[in-house]
């Protein structure tokens, strides 16, 4: 709700402060919310479906925004990366499914 994807240390013993990172800069408006997170299978990205038609991709090392794709005419509800191509696909309550390659 608070339109920020939070990445955790969930190992065993791990420090007091278990926060790695929080991403952040997803598109703002009255719907915030961020759906299902996917992650990229060389683990270099990480995508979420926004309730505001948008998927989100960041760059996982540098927490920045690659790519903010427009595309839904309804909220984003799922996102998932190819495991060998740079393809990400994404469904809406639009009924509809996208593909997008990332160049």
């Amino acid at each position: 709700m608070d339109n920020t994807v939070k990445l955790w240390n969930i190992q065993p013993f791990a420090p007091t402060n278990r926060l790695i990172r929080s991403l952040e800069g997803a598109p703002h408006s009255f719907e915030k919310n961020l759906h299902r997170v996917a992650w990229s299978a060389d683990g270099a990205r990480i995508a979420a479906g926004s309730g505001d038609r948008h998927v989100v991709i960041w760059d996982s090392l540098t927490g920045k925004i690659g790519w903010k794709l427009p595309g839904h005419t309804g909220s984003v509800n799922d996102v998932s990366f190819s495991p060998i191509e740079p393809i990400i696909a994404s469904a809406s309550t639009d009924r509809k499914i996208i593909l997008g390659e990332l160049i």
